[in-house]
């Protein structure tokens, strides 16, 4: 079992090596989720205003074909972004794919906004399944607790409004991109012409 969790971090690392090549971010946004909890929902909801926004946005569904890669894809997409929306729900933890994605986005100090669905921050936990090494476990509980200390949209289904959860967050992801890009601009050196 070890041997094996080695070996998959390792073709992980391969993968994410030739991820790092991206040049210009495909996507502005990549939206973390778990689908079983969120995909027709949220997830989807979101995705299609963003795009109505003119807003280039990352959705597994949308974005990969058959054939694709997985890892390999999903994390050229997170290393390209410029914003991650991390969609939290009571299965999230369950799965090692939304768990990955999350520490990437934290590793790669991208800027994540958190909509806790459905689930408040601290009852979020990753729990060793005996699948994961040690490593991606502490990983893992790295990502998840720098989201749980993000300022974040709390989404209650059975009393929100799905319209009104996803127009926020899409006016919040705009503002973000905005700022994203005014630092960016104000750390380029500026040239004079003489």
């Amino acid at each position: 079992m070890q041997r094996a969790a080695m070996l998959n971090n390792i073709k992980r690392q391969m993968a994410l090596q030739k991820a790092r090549t991206v040049v210009q971010p495909a996507v502005d946004v990549f939206i973390n989720h778990r689908g079983i909890d969120t995909k027709r929902s949220i997830a989807s909801l979101l995705y299609n205003q963003l795009l109505l926004s003119r807003i280039p946005s990352f959705l597994d569904n949308k974005n990969m074909k058959p054939g694709d890669k997985l890892f390999e894809h999903i994390d050229k997409a997170i290393l390209g972004c410029k914003i991650g929306v991390a969609v939290f729900s009571p299965r999230y933890c369950e799965s090692y794919f939304c768990l990955h994605e999350l520490a990437l986005m934290m590793e790669s100090r991208k800027k994540v906004i958190p909509i806790f669905c459905d689930v408040k921050p601290s009852q979020l936990r990753v729990t060793d399944h005996k699948l994961c090494s040690p490593s991606e476990i502490k990983r893992f509980n790295y990502a998840i607790e720098e989201a749980k200390n993000t300022v974040g949209l709390a989404f209650d289904t059975s009393k929100g409004n799905w319209a009104d959860v996803v127009m926020y967050t899409t006016e919040l992801v705009k503002e973000t991109l905005i700022e994203i890009d005014n630092e960016k601009n104000a750390a380029r050196p500026v040239e004079m012409v003489y």
